[in-house]
């Protein structure tokens, strides 16, 4: 399943992506995901940094995007990674993370975040896997769409200290291919 950069042609397969997501999913996403003008704004005003899987239907399966903070955090991107519920398990998310990586240490980050709820034990595997560590817990920081307070870890991939075990999960070597 090839994963391309988002580009206006995609938006519309985007959107119901997003749009097809159970609830539960949606209350983790910061933005607002099923709405058409967030999502090709997101083309038009700001293209580069976001990326999707796409089926051999033209569908899309995940989405993931870095976005480089601002300011004095400009060398930090935050990683954001969506799957569809029926591709979970498959390793499409390892592979777009993987993307995220690659990208953005070819731009030049030194450092990557991402934000996951707590008890979601596969998105940790995941990511510490790349070589992402615990930076932050912060109790009861999200609510969801039921009400509901949950957790929020912070893990951070910094580029410099874990350059070696990128390696072992290939990283280095699409880099390489580049």
């Amino acid at each position: 399943m090839p994963v391309v950069e988002l580009g206006p042609e995609r938006c519309d397969a985007l959107l119901r992506f997003f749009q097809e997501l159970p609830e539960g999913d949606l209350t983790f996403v910061r933005e607002e995901v099923t709405d058409p003008e967030v999502v090709r704004a997101w083309a038009r005003d700001s293209p580069g940094g976001r990326w999707v899987s796409v089926g051999d239907d033209g569908e899309v399966t995940g989405y993931v995007a870095v976005r480089r903070l601002p300011g004095w955090s400009d060398h930090v991107g935050e990683v954001r990674l969506v799957v569809a519920s029926a591709r979970r398990g498959t390793g499409l998310g390892r592979e777009l993370a993987r993307r995220a990586l690659v990208e953005a240490v070819s731009s030049g980050l030194s450092k990557l975040v991402v934000e996951i709820v707590a008890e979601d034990a596969a998105a940790l595997a995941l990511f510490s896997d790349l070589g992402f560590t615990g930076e932050a817990v912060l109790v009861g920081h999200i609510r969801d769409r039921g009400g509901e307070l949950r957790d929020l870890m912070v893990l951070a991939h910094h580029v410099e200290e874990t350059w070696a075990g990128m390696d072992s999960v290939g990283v280095e070597d699409e880099l390489s291919a580049r």
